[in-house]
């Protein structure tokens, strides 16, 4: 038997339903939203209840009736007439162990939960294919505190039952990119661990700010010995390896000073090269012109005038065909812009100077436009994805490009990693893909926002991730500030949800239209590393936290 905290109260007014119940207790009891109690039923059944509301109620008439008796206002007097008071908690069912399901009796006592009783009341015992994404504390102003490992099923997180996770927040108060990297490293330690086919995960990341993720394979530097002790006891406790990622390689865009146009430091980077973990990328104009379309998703074209122009320059017309390079194709588009130039009569001038503006602007002087010179030290980006093994890691550092050219290598990379699941390159030597491919990106509403074009090809390559990804092993790991700016089939397909600190604003849109109130408020008070969870295995939203970084985080 556990502790008793008090007794189901049913009214007139608030009676107990199949769905939930109430019930009174000590006014001193400290208690909390997600917390669960239980409650014994009919048929020596057990109801487990997740608390949702707490509330404070007196025998006092009205607000004026108080203030009478504190002697009309005066907060040094002794209170005339003595108020009897209670605190009485409203909570949802989540479950009975005998699917007795009828409402709950008067006068019931209600008692707290042990550990495996939160579990299976939650929906977190015998998991099958278990994954890590945190932990909850429960009772966490009582002697009685449980600290419970939350794992899910991974088939419902990357495939095939369920794919794709959306996760939000405030930048810095959420810590979305930590939290994003202990999902996908509990995911690596997993299928490091197994053996099993299903188990064949790459993953493919792009670092956005700064050098976030420009040291995944280095073990974090702890403020002390006792904060490195209790991160890796809870790591342990968890169920995970306390190790940063392991095969990791990164791609930085190319520079001719040979270091990479990047926010990492000199030093850090020749010691990556040194390893043979770092990589240069370039685009050839051979290889990646058929790309070029990508350089305007954020562009509207309902006439699609820019496509017209694009195809014509891939299907070698007009001059276009064995050029060397983009200093060649840029020459031959300026010749396109004169008045009277030849070319297909339905492509107007205007239509090309308009082409040019955007295209110089990206390639006119860019490093990362040049042919590939191979010497292990350049590489195209496409390339080196169709080539993907089990169990690696590949970094691309878009953080110090411009948003137009970051839109143009991401757009490269999901587009190649779509065809290589389609088996576009299964007749290639050594292209031997994995059976999933998880992709991480932060400030996905970039490129798939609902005011994004409808006819950016970088909207209708994610949506096609979204809608089709699970069945082709692609999973979506995406992130941003605000979950309502977020195209609404991509949010949509998403079997996980994540929510992390936000503000009043953004819990009054529609995407939060089937969140408790409760819950809601509290997503505005949220400790940076706690998150509320929703996923279709758990029986409630869960409030989760996760340990900090065991990899090596940049200042």
């Amino acid at each position: 038997m556990g502790k008793v905290i008090g007794k189901v109260i049913a009214t007139e007014k608030n009676p107990s339903t199949i769905d939930d119940f109430y019930f009174w207790t000590k006014q001193n009891l400290i208690l909390n939203p997600f917390d669960v109690v239980k409650v014994s039923h009919l048929q020596e059944s057990v109801s487990y209840g997740i608390i949702e509301e707490i509330s404070h109620i007196t025998d006092t008439a009205n607000f004026l009736a108080d203030y009478v008796s504190n002697d009309f206002g005066d907060v040094e007097a002794e209170e005339n007439t003595h108020r009897i008071g209670m605190n009485y908690v409203k909570a949802k069912v989540i479950g009975n162990t005998g699917n007795v399901y009828i409402p709950l009796i008067n006068n019931s006592r209600v008692e707290l939960a042990n550990e495996s009783e939160v579990a299976e009341a939650l929906g977190l015992s015998n998991v099958k294919n278990p994954v890590t994404c945190g932990y909850l504390e429960m009772y966490t102003g009582e002697e009685d505190k449980v600290t419970l490992p939350v794992n899910m099923d991974s088939r419902f997180l990357i495939g095939p039952e369920g794919a794709h996770l959306n996760i939000s927040g405030i930048s810095g108060l959420a810590a979305k990119t930590s939290y994003s990297m202990f999902l996908l490293r509990a995911i690596q330690d997993k299928c490091l661990k197994s053996e099993e086919e299903e188990e064949d995960v790459a993953f493919v990341l792009f670092n956005v700010k700064g050098k976030d993720l420009l040291a995944l394979d280095e073990p974090n530097d702890f403020e002390s010995d006792e904060e490195k002790k209790s991160t890796f006891e809870l790591y342990e406790h968890l169920g995970m390896t306390p190790e940063p990622f392991k095969n990791v390689q990164y791609y930085y865009p190319y520079s001719s000073n040979k270091i990479g146009n990047t926010y990492l430091h000199k030093e850090a980077f020749k010691q990556q090269k040194s390893q043979g973990k770092a990589h240069l990328y370039k685009y050839s104009y051979e290889d990646d012109k058929d790309n070029l379309d990508l350089m305007f998703a954020s562009m509207d074209d309902p006439q699609q005038t820019m496509d017209s122009i694009i195809n014509y320059i891939i299907t070698n017309q007009g001059g276009f065909g064995g050029l060397d390079g983009w200093d060649d194709f840029l020459d031959e588009v300026q010749k396109h812009c004169k008045a009277g130039a030849g070319g297909d009569k339905e492509i107007t001038v205007a239509s090309w100077r308009k082409f040019n503006r955007i295209i110089r602007k990206s390639i006119y002087r860019n490093d990362i436009f040049g042919n590939v010179h191979d010497n292990n030290e350049e590489v195209r980006i496409g390339e080196s994805l169709k080539r993907i093994k089990k169990n690696e890691v590949h970094v691309i550092d878009i953080a110090k490009l411009n948003e137009d050219m970051q839109g143009f290598v991401f757009g490269d990379a999901i587009r190649t990693i779509y065809d290589l699941q389609l088996g576009q390159f299964s007749d290639e030597e050594g292209i031997e893909p994995p059976k999933k491919i998880v992709i991480f990106i932060d400030e996905l509403n970039k490129y798939a926002s609902s005011d994004t074009p409808k006819s950016s090809p970088i909207l209708h390559q994610i949506l096609d991730i979204a809608e089709r990804g699970r069945s082709l092993g692609i999973v979506l790991f995406s992130a941003e500030q605000f979950r309502s700016a977020i195209h609404n089939r991509v949010t949509g397909n998403c079997s996980t949800h994540a929510y992390g600190r936000t503000n009043a604003i953004e819990i009054a849109k529609a995407d939060y239209k089937y969140v408790p109130q409760v819950y809601k408020n509290m997503m505005t008070r949220l400790k940076q590393g706690e998150y509320i969870i929703q996923n279709p295995v758990f029986r409630s939203l869960l409030n989760v936290k996760f340990p900090k970084p065991i990899y090596k985080q940049y200042k």
